[in-house]
């Protein structure tokens, strides 16, 4: 007990005031267990900053970060991440170009920013990661936190896999020419050939999908292990590890480097992007807004699962770094500023992708005039096509695109009915860009054929990869501390051991995803792990929130702990319009799920394509239980505390610990309502229930048991101070 702690004041019949050393000092001296039990008292004013950890012998601080940017960048670093650089730029040019940032724009003020402020507000009122805030504001609720820790589990499990393919890429970058710049040569006795899987496909496919991974041509063939991508994912487990080992205390330091050094990479290669040549077609092609698709529902459910995964809504991650905050900052700012921020790096991370897209498309575009312009110099030679239609300023050692297509318009129009069957290509820039690809083939096999093509190929390919893996960090401190924070806080134990373990296991399961089959597994994991658990852990929570505590009480709790009341536009958001569009986003996932059966792509090698197969049945049961498992502690939690299967004030957040007394559910009954006695207010006027408030104790009686109550909520804990007669009636 600190020295200097404050005496809290009540006013009944008679003013008593005592201090927590005279009440202590009253102690049957003849109970030595109950001497050695420590009374903490969390002061309102001055103390609002102390954690009250349960069933501990003393008073703990909770960790807390070293500086206001030092979480901005932990926050940012968790939203911002690889889907950024390779999900949204697919997005905007899938519907609508320029014309999709409005759709977008619009659900990020509707839903995104609003369910990610009450996220940061609970997190940070209550301190305590996703199972303690969801069991702390309804216990018949508590399985949220349980799935929270699941979905996080799953996708640390593939997460990690990306940055362990990262690591090998940035790995192979130190070479120059890159080992994916030209197709390798098969060598026999007499002759060399060129690989036919890669004359089929391209150099940057063929690398990533046999020199690579090592695919496999089905989920159902495992091919064994990858040793390389083993060893990948096993340095990727051992960082994470390293950074996360000791909590924010060094994860927070990591941030500085992980969270920054992405924007410069990008910065720098938006500049260097738009020094190459047809970088300015890209990026027309990407803002020209194509209204007309911006009115389809597709496009809209879109935006909204977009918004919904770039906060990281649901992971536990964004309630876990704000639990350490004080509870006096303002997470309104804060919510506001890593939600645009996370806008902008979307936009400029779609700059550069498609700055360089359209680098590539020229270059593309380039081979393909070259190589059309050879088969008209072959129907000339055999006079398939008359000299007479060339135009006489061309010289055919260096046509360009505008030559090539006033050539081709020519031979429409004269030879209508057999353009056709001459085979030549449109060679269009547009029909390069409309090539739309996202995530791995984008950052594998898009992106790095254009680096082939920049000066310095080597050092944008470290830049590129580097970055790759920076995205991917910062975004598993946050997946790892949505796991570790609410176990820590749950059970007590010690968090390095709890790292180490959940690293080990995840790294001992994830080596799945290293097998030859290991991408399918990557992909299924993608599609059913994550969006359907994450979307009704986000529903309840939003449920919880607004319907269960009540969004009156959530607006009170919000004032005493900002100093402000919110914007009005908060309370109708969270208490209809963004359930409603949960709800809604919720059913049409439901039916695009069972409209489109589960199905992957698979890479079949003597065809060099990539084929659409569906799951065997052991794979669609996995499917099925991926999602069920994932939201199956919500249902489970629920029916345990409906049938008082377990206590509902069993692990409560807001407890005092003794080591002896007994833990009484608090009464609730307005008549006996201490808090309102003691303030000297009516019981519609006591504070909102959410910790931090001091805990107080009512008179003993000898003929009747009397519980504590406090003011810190309906499932507050009392503490009946049991066989200790000559306790006089004092009050804390």
């Amino acid at each position: 007990m600190p020295k200097n702690s404050k005496v809290v004041k009540r006013e009944l019949d008679d003013d008593v005031t005592e201090s927590v050393k005279d009440l202590l000092s009253n102690e049957d001296s003849g109970d030595d267990s109950f001497k050695k039990s420590s009374l903490m008292v969390d002061d309102v004013q001055e103390d609002k900053d102390r954690d009250i950890e349960e069933c501990s012998d003393t008073e703990e601080e909770r960790p807390a970060w070293n500086s206001k940017l030092q979480y901005i960048l932990a926050q940012v670093g968790f939203s911002v991440g690889l889907g950024n650089v390779w999900r949204f730029p697919y997005l905007c040019q899938k519907n609508g170009g320029g014309a999709y940032l409005v759709p977008y724009l619009i659900l990020l003020v509707v839903i995104g920013i609003p369910l990610f402020f009450l996220e940061l507000a609970v997190g940070q009122r209550i301190r305590r990661g996703s199972i303690g805030v969801w069991n702390y504001i309804s216990p018949r609720l508590g399985g949220i936190g349980f799935a929270s820790c699941v979905v996080c589990f799953f996708v640390a499990l593939y997460y990690n896999v990306i940055i362990g393919w990262s690591l090998f890429y940035f790995s192979q970058s130190f070479q120059q020419p890159l080992p994916w710049d030209q197709c390798p040569l098969v060598k026999n006795k007499t002759t060399a050939f060129v690989e036919p899987e890669c004359e089929k496909s391209s150099a940057t496919t063929f690398y990533w999908y046999r020199e690579a991974l090592d695919i496999s041509s089905s989920i159902t063939e495992s091919g064994g292990l990858n040793w390389r991508m083993a060893v990948c994912l096993l340095a990727a487990w051992v960082m994470v590890c390293l950074a996360m080992i000791k909590g924010i205390q060094s994860s927070g330091k990591v941030m500085y480097f992980s969270s920054l050094f992405p924007y410069v990479v990008l910065i720098c290669f938006l500049v260097r992007a738009l020094l190459l040549k047809g970088s300015v077609d890209g990026i027309s092609h990407m803002f020209t807004p194509k209204l007309e698709i911006m009115l389809e529902p597709k496009v809209w459910r879109e935006a909204a699962t977009q918004v919904f995964f770039a906060l990281g809504l649901g992971f536990g991650g964004v309630i876990a770094f704000s639990s350490y905050n004080k509870r006096d900052n303002n997470c309104h700012f804060d919510a506001v500023l890593v939600s645009f921020i996370n806008f902008f790096t979307s936009v400029l991370a779609t700059l550069v992708v498609f700055a360089v897209l359209g680098f590539k498309a020229n270059i593309m575009n380039e081979k393909c005039v070259a190589l059309n312009t050879e088969k008209i110099t072959g129907f000339l030679n055999s006079g398939v096509l008359s000299h007479d239609l060339i135009p006489h300023h061309m010289n055919f050692s260096s046509i360009n695109t505008a030559d090539y297509h006033q050539m081709t318009d020519i031979f429409k129009g004269v030879k209508e009915t057999e353009f056709s069957s001459l085979g030549l290509d449109p060679c269009d820039i547009k029909d390069e860009l409309n090539k739309a690809v996202q995530g791995t083939g984008l950052a594998f096999i898009a992106f790095t054929e254009a680096m082939t093509h920049f000066p310095a190929s080597p050092f944008w390919s470290v830049m590129f990869f580097l970055m790759l893996v920076n995205l991917g960090l910062g975004s598993m401190f946050g997946t790892i501390e949505g796991i570790i924070t609410p176990l820590v806080d749950t059970f007590k134990v010690r968090k390095e051991f709890l790292t180490v373990g959940c690293c080990l296991l995840a790294f001992s399961i994830g080596l799945i995803f290293v097998q030859r089959s290991g991408n399918y597994f990557v992909a299924m994991f993608d599609d059913y792990s994550a969006t359907l658990p994450l979307l009704i852990v986000v529903v309840l929570e939003n449920i919880a929130v607004a319907w269960v505590y009540g969004t009156d009480k959530f607006f009170e709790d919000l004032k005493d702990m900002l100093g402000f009341s919110p914007y009005r536009f908060y309370y109708y958001m969270w208490k209809y319009v963004s359930p409603l569009v949960l709800l809604a986003l919720l059913a049409a996932s439901i039916i695009q799920m069972g409209m489109n059966p589960p199905t992957y792509s698979a890479w079949i090698g003597e065809l060099a394509v990539e084929k659409t197969l569906s799951y065997p049945a052991w794979g669609l049961a996995m499917c099925v239980t991926l999602v069920a498992f994932a939201i199956l502690p919500v249902p489970v939690v629920f029916i345990l505390r409906y049938f008082n299967l377990i206590e509902e004030d069993s692990n409560s957040l807001s407890a005092v610990s003794y080591k002896k007394g007994r833990i009484i559910q608090e009464n609730s009954s307005p008549e006996d309502d201490d808090t309102s006695l003691i303030e000297g207010r009516t019981p519609n006027e006591v504070p909102s229930p959410m910790p931090g408030k001091s805990i107080y104790r009512e008179p003993s009686s000898s003929t009747t048991t009397d519980m504590d109550t406090a003011p810190n909520g309906r499932y507050g804990i009392g503490y009946l101070m049991a066989d200790m007669p000559d306790m006089p009636e004092s009050d804390l």
